[in-house]
């Protein structure tokens, strides 16, 4: 006797997609997967070369260098570059992140059984990823901003 049980159900969905899953057709499921992996490894394999040549910069500059104030101004500039480089980087990091959710977005809605129904839900979902994306740059924004503007503070007499 047939008992419809979720390891019978499982079986045979199973049994009736194992025709469907070829070489090819695995290869192609991986592949937007692989991409977004190359993606992010791009990406940092990218800033470390651009944070490494920055770092050898500031070592070039300062070698030799005897008067203290030049060194306190080099590396004040590097700090300075460092604290830029980083924004740039999150920036660039956030860009990418949102725009592999957007294609998520648009293969899912191009794999779904109805994908004029999913379309408004996909339509929400990428506003909102654009909103949350728009929110972020102006808050990395005025967090640089205010960084810039930080001077030090002066230093006060101690008394004992």
């Amino acid at each position: 006797m047939f008992k419809n049980t979720p390891f019978e159900a499982i079986a045979k969905t199973m049994s009736e997609s194992a025709p469907k899953f070829t070489p090819a057709a695995m290869q192609d499921a991986i592949k937007p997967a692989q991409d977004n992996l190359k993606a992010w490894a791009d990406l940092a394999q990218n800033q470390a070369r651009e944070a490494q040549a920055a770092l050898t910069d500031t070592v070039e500059a300062i070698k030799g260098i005897k008067d203290p104030q030049a060194a306190f101004e080099i590396m004040k500039a590097s700090a300075e570059a460092g604290a830029a480089m980083f924004a740039k980087n999150l920036k660039d990091a956030t860009a990418l992140s949102f725009g592999q959710f957007h294609s998520t977005v648009d293969a899912i809605e191009k794999a779904h059984p109805a994908p004029e129904a999913f379309s408004a839900v996909a339509k929400n979902l990428k506003a909102a990823a654009s909103t949350a994306e728009s929110a972020l740059d102006t808050a990395m924004e005025k967090s640089a901003s205010m960084a810039a503007s930080v001077s030090p503070a002066s230093k006060a007499k101690k008394t004992r």
